[in-house]
């Protein structure tokens, strides 16, 4: 028996007076709670309890460490409680949109260890990398990956940012060159992210310049992964965030284009329909997943 509940053993015999009485509520044999009850005395190198025929009461020792050890005990019983409560609070489903790139790469592991902390919460996540309007659609919250929050029908919680780079394959840059300035890039097949078949905007900069560059090409995609592929394929240049590019760099299957040139900053985003206040089991699982990705993943 660990020492926490020694403790409540002799707190529940000084409170009886009664060792026979302090075993049926606890559900023990007199002989066990002598047993605990002694035991934690010869732990602490004090005796706790005058033992007679008729009673048992508590000694000066006993009394101080009973006054001393009772509110803890107590304290933690509520907590116990409450934390229960929250549990029982946060059980029900959660509807979750997320990107598909992003879920891939780290939602199962996200799912996987949330599930054991709250197992009575069920998520159901949809991933996909059309805008989706989580008001309409019913989502109790979205992951995203973009640029300053224009929706002012939703609130939202920043996680952390998200880096991006130009890259193309090997192949492509031994075959056309390698761009030395922005302006290269407007004679050069690129590979554009959208999801309406438009060109994408590429705005790039360093100190004291600022360019921007239509991203024309033959594909356009609205997915990362997609147009990572099509780039190592030789294909063109991308621009993508560096979590889906990083193992190719690493490989040598693609290389960084324009290098001393920047993106504008985009975030790793949770938003929310507009809640006065965050359901518990939406504050509960957003709580986590931000604590994952700032422990966990290297964007």
């Amino acid at each position: 028996m660990g020492e926490l509940e020694a403790i409540r053993t002799f707190l529940t015999v000084a409170d009886q007076s009664s060792f026979s009485a302090a075993a049926r509520l606890l559900a023990m044999t007199p002989a066990s709670v002598t047993r605990t009850v002694s035991a934690l005395e010869e732990q602490l190198g004090v005796q706790l309890l005058l033992r007679t025929t008729r009673k048992v009461s508590l000694t000066s020792a006993g009394a101080a460490y009973a006054a001393r050890v009772a509110p803890l005990v107590e304290g933690l019983a509520r907590a116990t409680e409450e934390t229960r409560d929250l549990q029982k609070v946060t059980a029900g489903s959660l509807r979750v949109s997320a990107p598909m790139s992003l879920g891939m790469k780290v939602l199962p592991t996200v799912l996987s260890q949330f599930s054991i902390m709250h197992p009575r919460t069920s998520v159901a996540i949809e991933l996909s990398d059309r805008f989706v309007d989580i008001l309409q659609e019913n989502y109790d919250l979205a992951i995203r990956i973009s640029g300053p929050p224009t929706d002012k029908s939703t609130i939202w919680r920043k996680i952390r940012p998200v880096s991006r780079l130009l890259v193309a394959s090997p192949s492509f840059l031994a075959r056309h060159g390698t761009p030395k300035v922005p302006e290269d890039l407007t004679t050069l097949e690129c590979l554009s992210y959208h999801d309406q078949s438009k060109t994408e905007t590429w705005e790039l900069s360093r100190p004291g310049q600022v360019r921007t560059v239509e991203a024309r090409g033959r594909f356009s995609i609205n997915n990362g992964d997609f147009l990572c592929k099509l780039a190592i394929a030789g294909e063109g240049i991308a621009l993508l965030p560096r979590f889906i590019v990083d193992e190719e760099l690493r490989a040598g299957k693609l290389v960084e284009v324009l290098p001393g040139w920047n993106t504008p900053e985009i975030w790793l985003t949770l938003y929310y329909p507009p809640y006065e206040q965050l359901p518990l089991r939406v504050a509960t699982f957003s709580d986590f997943f931000e604590a994952f990705i700032k422990e966990s993943w290297d964007a």
